[in-house]
């Protein structure tokens, strides 16, 4: 069976280890004005000489958390500013930085979906995925809701190597379906920018 899933879904933050109950807690932090990549909700970030920057472009990258939403007084308006999303290359009021929400709990469990099909059969997809890690491909979005449509990628999977830890497969009938693409999974920060020894 098909999942109903036909595209990435981004990073969704979904609760944290251990079953405690999910807080949605956000922290801020700075994006560099006129920097010029666009960052989409839902997409992993991480710090670069203080400021954020996508960990998508590489599956190895030590992660921060997922971009939430960003705020900054407009250049031409001088009005605050809200966005789902960074859509790239703003430089606020006075060349402000940007202030950027991230979705930080390095605790913090997030369901993503898987780029291609598993395995031919769920328990040959069990043993080839669950505990293992996977890298997000490059992502992009939806200018409209600013939602990030990056997918985790099957290719690459390694036992410890990548930015994020394959925990479960979620409980929606609908995106479980492990022998298909997009079947939605639920995944938890393997190489955390803040509490990785080597970060």
């Amino acid at each position: 069976m098909a999942n109903s899933n036909t595209t990435g879904i981004g990073l969704q933050p979904s609760g944290v280890m251990g079953n405690e109950p999910a807080t949605q807690g956000q922290s801020a932090y700075w994006i560099d004005a006129a920097d010029g990549t666009a960052i989409y909700n839902g997409q992993a970030v991480k710090i670069t000489l203080g400021y954020i920057k996508t960990a998508s472009a590489a599956i190895t990258n030590k992660t921060l958390g997922t971009l939430n939403g960003v705020f900054y007084n407009a250049a031409t308006t001088l009005k605050p500013t809200w966005n789902t999303y960074y859509p790239g290359s703003i430089t606020p009021a006075n060349s402000e930085d940007i202030t950027a929400f991230v979705n930080d709990d390095p605790m913090g469990l997030w369901i993503g979906n898987v780029d291609t099909l598993m395995g031919a059969s769920t328990p040959a997809a069990v043993v080839a995925t669950i505990g293992k890690t996977m890298g997000t491909g490059t992502s992009s979005g939806s200018t409209i809701n600013g939602r990030s449509n990056v997918t985790l990628t099957f290719g690459t999977i390694d036992n410890t190597a990548n930015s994020w830890r394959v925990l479960r497969v979620v409980e929606d009938p609908s995106n479980s379906d492990m022998t298909a693409a997009y079947c939605s999974v639920v995944v938890v920060q393997n190489l955390n920018q803040i509490i990785n020894s080597a970060a």
